[in-house]
């Protein structure tokens, strides 16, 4: 039997990466921890027991850890990171001397970057795992409800990361081998955002014959129209002007590119995914890089030539489903 893993290296403390790297220590793993903003990892570690700050170089405080995790923009900065210049890789231990280092990427990342990592990363002894998330409410990942897609040429290694999956995550789905929790990600994407650019149309539209827009959204939670944006994302951020989800309006257009491409290799040919990058583009043409993606709905306006009426924060949960 493998050794467990007791101690995880975390890079990356952005939205996401922040409260998934917070559930860890609350499970009794010692954490290593790097961001690209020195506040921001002080912070955390300010804030979390049984985690520390990697050095400058690191060297030191990354051959202590059983398994690395990274939680960042892309595959290419997942990359830099690992195996750049400063790379991260070559002060991890190889499997070949126990107990070796797991690579987890929790990235929003291309599948097709990460089969050409996992070779890299393959060559010198270091499995990887893809492990990319989605969340079945807004902000599960604080309360370690996270949903979990693993891609892993070692069934070994998932063995022996599922412990730190099963403290941040709910849900854990293996896909299949290298790539594919990558590839499940990014279409899990697209048919959220099929569902986002359906409600947008049809908030605008409905405002214009003379609906109200928070009742359309309270109709459509207890219909067939039901999807994560009227439930949570667009009721809760979205028609409040909030705009809190966390989640970048220009990181939803990355992924939807690679929707684009990974349905494209297929050999399946759809016009929606561009379609969509289109629309989600222009809603982000006028507005700050780092807008949150439910600002799109301001796109909406513009071209429909008409204001969404904004609605309070809601106060009541939205109806749940009750079993016959």
């Amino acid at each position: 039997m493998a050794p467990s893993i007791k101690t995880i290296g975390f890079v990356g403390l952005g939205n996401a990466g922040y409260h998934l790297a917070a559930n860890l220590p609350r499970a009794g793993f010692n954490l290593v921890v790097r961001d690209a903003d020195p506040s921001r990892t002080k912070k955390f570690v300010d804030e979390n027991q049984k985690s520390a700050i990697a050095g400058a170089n690191g060297e030191n405080a990354w051959k202590e850890v059983d398994a690395l995790i990274t939680m960042l923009p892309n595959g290419e900065i997942v990359r830099d990171v690992l195996l750049g210049e400063a790379g991260i890789a070559r002060h991890l231990r190889p499997v070949d001397l126990e107990p070796g280092t797991v690579v987890v990427d929790m990235s929003s990342s291309s599948p097709f970057d990460t089969r050409s990592l996992n070779e890299e990363l393959e060559a010198i002894g270091l499995p990887l795992i893809d492990a990319p998330i989605t969340q079945t409410h807004l902000h599960a990942i604080r309360t370690g409800d996270a949903t979990f897609m693993l891609g892993c040429d070692s069934p070994e290694a998932i063995d022996r990361a599922m412990p730190l999956f099963k403290a941040m995550g709910k849900y854990i789905f293996p896909m299949g081998s290298s790539g594919s929790g990558h590839a499940m990600k990014t279409l899990n994407n697209y048919v959220s955002v099929g569902s986002i650019i359906a409600l947008c149309d049809s908030l605008v539209a409905g405002q214009k014959f003379g609906l109200d827009p928070a009742t359309m959204i309270d109709v459509l939670n207890v219909g067939t129209g039901r999807n994560f944006s009227t439930a949570y994302s667009m009721r809760d951020e979205g028609l409040t002007r909030r705009y809190q989800s966390g989640y970048q309006l220009a990181l939803l257009i990355k992924d939807m590119k690679i929707t684009r491409d990974v349905i494209s290799s297929t050999g399946f040919e759809t016009g929606l995914p561009q379609l969509a990058i289109g629309y989600l583009e222009d809603a982000l043409m006028g507005l700050k890089g780092d807008a949150d993606h439910t600002e799109c709905l301001k796109g909406w306006e513009k071209r429909a030539g008409v204001e969404l009426r904004k609605s309070g924060q809601p106060t009541e949960k939205v109806v749940e489903e009750k079993g016959i």
